[in-house]
């Protein structure tokens, strides 16, 4: 019995026996590595009957990462935005997985927080409606308060919004219930999606199921490209000192000399030694911010350790 493995680029012929036919399915392809269509068809040759098995690569059940790969299987497409990526295994432990999940929302949505934070107020800056600083200077100015007490009222609101979101992560469903005012509930809700009046004013959050997972990947694809833009407009303003807005505007306006190349890099030994410190204090927070639980207490007892 002959086998035809069609596949985008390559056609595989093997010659088989009939015992060792595979019956209609899906099958795996030796060469892709991609799951195959399989057909039994018999056809009457010189009078004799033959059975023909014909492999076709099959049509993937949902979009990946890279066309033809196979996903690992703690990824099976039932969260939003699972494309199948994870090179690392980063999620093949169920905890880390449920921490890697939640950890990647809060940071899609900050990101996307701080990116229209960022290119909003420049662009209406720069065409005249506002008169706002430039977001990476925006520190250096003086509000109301000193920076200190601005510190510690941002600790202690950002602690007990992500205190209880951490004990949601770990006992879905108890902060359902509103501390203050006992008969405000949210039922029916999930980690990360807390809807009601606050975080869902509109209702988008109701709906069939796929409704809801269309909506919730549309937000993870964008608070991915958000990421991917923060840190674009951040090593901008290092190389150019200018923001994203800024540097559009210049290289529209001559883009034969306005662009990357055309830029000398100058950073001078306390900058960088500043910047060198900032990725590295950052990449610290990241490693802390999405580490299971149990790889935290780890990690605290080695800060304490360290400070005597």
């Amino acid at each position: 019995m002959a086998s035809a493995c069609a596949s985008s680029a390559i056609t595989a012929v093997a010659i088989s026996t009939p015992s060792s036919g595979q019956k209609n399915g899906s099958g795996g392809c030796f060469l892709s590595g991609r799951k195959l269509r399989v057909k039994k068809e018999r056809a009457a040759i010189g009078g004799r009957s033959m059975g023909t098995t014909v492999c076709a690569v099959a049509e993937p059940d949902r979009p990946l990462w890279f066309p033809g790969s196979t996903p690992p299987p703690w990824l099976d497409g039932t969260l939003p935005g699972d494309f199948g990526f994870d090179p690392l295994g980063l999620g093949s432990d169920p905890e880390s997985l449920r921490w890697n999940v939640q950890a990647e929302l809060v940071h899609c949505r900050w990101a996307m927080l701080g990116a229209a934070g960022i290119f909003i107020p420049e662009f209406l800056t720069k065409i005249g409606v506002l008169n706002t600083p430039s977001w990476y200077s925006a520190g250096e100015l003086e509000y109301f308060t000193d920076t200190t007490t601005l510190f510690i009222v941002e600790l202690f609101f950002i602690g007990w919004a992500e205190g209880r979101r951490w004990a949601d992560i770990i006992k879905p469903g108890c902060v359902n219930t509103d501390p203050i005012f006992p008969n405000n509930k949210l039922t029916g809700t999930d980690v990360g999606y807390p809807g009601g009046l606050w975080f869902d004013p509109l209702g988008w959050g109701t709906g069939s199921p796929q409704k809801i997972k269309d909506l919730r990947t549309k937000e993870i694809k964008n608070g991915r490209l958000a990421m991917l833009a923060v840190m674009g407009a951040w090593f901008q303003h290092i190389y150019t000192a200018t923001g994203p807005i800024d540097n559009l505007f210049a290289h529209l306006a001559d883009p034969g000399h306005a662009t990357i190349f055309a830029v000398s890099l100058f950073i001078t030994t306390t900058s960088y030694t500043n910047h060198s410190a900032f990725l590295f204090s950052y990449s610290l927070f990241l490693y802390y911010r999405l580490s299971p639980l149990s790889e935290k207490a780890k990690i605290n007892n080695q800060i304490t350790s360290c400070l005597g």
